[in-house]
C-alpha cells in the first residue's frame, strides 16, 4: 500500500506508525533507510534531479516533513534545527512596519526574540492577554500582519480560543496570518489547521519526538502559497534540520499517541493528588495534555532537592518526567517585569509528566511534600 492509499484508508495515528514504512526504493527496507549524503550525483548539466544538496532537499528530512504535514493535516511543513529556529522562521513573513500581536506569557525565550527583532526596526510588536472574553475583538481591532498564539501558554497553561480569535481576526482582516504555537499538546491533542490558523509550528524536541535526544522545529502551512515562501527562507538562511535529527525525530513520532496518552492520564492523576496538598497554593492545568504547574508553600529549592523521580531540568515532553522553575530557567530572558505580569511567580513549579507509572510519580512528590 503506498502513502497516498494509506492517508485514504487509515486512521491518523496508524498514518503516523506506517509514515514511509516500506518505501524504500534500493533494497526495499521496512524502515526507511538515514540519507546522510549532503550533495547527489547528476548525470549531466541537463540533469537536474529533485535531490542536488541537502540543505535544500534531503530525502530523510522530506519523509518527517511528509508525516507532520499529514498528521497536523496541512499542505507541507519545513523541518528546522529547533523550535527556536522554527519561530524565526515563522518572523520571516514580516517585514519593517508590519503588526505582531503576540501572547503576553509565552515561552520566554521566544518573548525576548520577538522583542528584540522590534527594537531592531523588524516588525511591530504588541503583546496582549488572549485569554479574556473580549481578546478575540481586541485582537481583531489592532489590524495585524500576524497573530501569535500559544495555547495552552507556557507556563501557566492559560487556553486561547483558536478557533474565535482566528474567525473574528480574519472577519476583519482576511490577509492577517495567524500561527498557533502546538507545542505542548501536539497534533495528537489540538490541530491548529483545522481550527482555522494559517500555520501551526512545533519544538519537536518535545512530545513529538518525545525522547529527549534531538533538538529540533518544525513548521506546519495550511497553503501551498505559505509553504513556498517558507521553503525559500528555509534555504536561504539554512534554517534546516540535520538529517540524522530528522531520522530520530521520525522514529520517535511514531509512538505519539501512545506516549502522550498514558502522559496525559498520569497528568490528571498528578492533578488529583496536589488538589488535596496543603502546601499547594495555586493550580495550573488546562484539562488536557501532560504539561501543568502549581504554586509552592514553602521552600522551592528544598522541595526540589527531595525528588528522586522528578529530574531538576528545562524541557519538557520526553518519556521521563522533568521539574522546572520557569522563573530562574525558562522564562529568566523575559525580564521580572514581563514574568511578574504574566504570573510566573518565585514559587511556580511547571511538570512535566512522563509514562512512569502514577503510583511512583505521586509517591515522589509526596516524599518532598513531607
Amino acid at each position: 500500500m503506498n502513502q497516498d492509499m494509506k492517508k485514504e484508508t487509515s486512521a491518523p495515528a496508524t498514518r503516523l506508525v506506517q509514515a514511509a514504512i516500506g518505501d524504500d526504493a534500493a533494497h526495499k527496507a521496512v524502515i526507511p533507510p538515514l540519507y546522510l549524503s549532503s550533495t547527489y550525483k547528476m548525470e549531466s548539466l541537463e540533469d537536474h534531479p529533485h535531490y542536488s544538496y541537502s540543505r535544500v532537499r534531503n530525502p530523510t528530512r522530506d519523509h518527517l516533513c511528509d508525516a507532520l504535514a499529514d498528521l497536523e493535516e496541512g499542505y507541507g511543513a519545513a523541518v528546522t534545527s529547533s523550535g527556536m529556529a522554527a519561530l524565526a522562521l515563522v518572523l520571516q513573513l514580516l517585514k519593517p512596519g508590519d503588526l505582531l500581536i503576540a501572547p503576553y506569557d509565552c515561552y520566554g525565550r521566544a518573548y525576548r526574540l520577538m522583542a528584540a527583532l522590534a527594537e531592531k526596526g523588524h516588525f511591530k510588536l504588541e503583546f496582549m492577554d488572549q485569554y479574556a472574553s473580549d481578546s478575540a475583538q481586541m485582537i481583531a481591532a489592532k489590524k495585524s500582519r500576524m497573530v501569535l498564539i500559544e495555547s495552552p501558554s507556557n507556563p501557566v497553561m492559560r487556553l486561547a480560543d483558536i478557533e474565535s480569535i482566528t474567525r473574528t481576526v480574519k472577519t476583519q482582516n482576511p490577509e492577517c496570518i495567524v500561527v498557533c504555537d502546538n507545542t505542548f499538546l501536539s497534533p495528537a491533542l489540538q490541530k491548529p489547521l483545522t481550527l482555522g490558523a494559517d500555520i501551526a509550528f512545533h519544538s519537536t524536541t518535545k512530545f513529538l519526538n518525545g525522547h529527549s535526544d534531538v533538538v529540533g522545529g518544525a513548521v506546519i502551512t495550511k497553503t501551498k502559497e505559505l509553504w513556498d515562501e517558507l521553503d525559500f527562507w528555509a534555504n536561504s538562511f539554512g534554517l534546516i534540520g540535520a538529517p540524522f535529527d530528522s531520522y530520530m525525530t521520525l522514529r520517535g513520532l511514531r509512538t505519539l499517541n501512545i506516549r502522550i496518552n498514558k502522559a496525559q492520564d498520569n497528568a490528571r492523576a498528578i492533578v488529583e493528588f496536589l488538589r488535596g496538598q496543603d502546601h499547594v497554593e495555586a493550580l495550573y492545568y488546562p484539562g488536557i495534555g501532560a504539561m501543568l504547574s502549581f504554586e509552592l508553600k514553602g521552600d522551592v529549592k528544598a522541595f526540589t532537592d527531595r525528588l528522586e523521580i522528578f529530574a531538576l531540568a528545562q524541557s519538557l515532553g520526553g518519556t521521563e518526567s522533568l521539574i522546572c522553575h520557569p522563573a530562574s530557567m525558562t522564562h529568566v530572558a523575559m525580564g521580572a517585569e514581563a514574568r511578574e505580569k504574566a504570573g510566573v511567580k518565585e514559587n511556580l513549579l511547571r511538570l512535566s509528566v512522563g509514562i512512569e507509572e502514577a503510583e511512583d510519580l505521586i509517591a515522589d512528590l509526596s516524599t518532598a511534600f513531607s
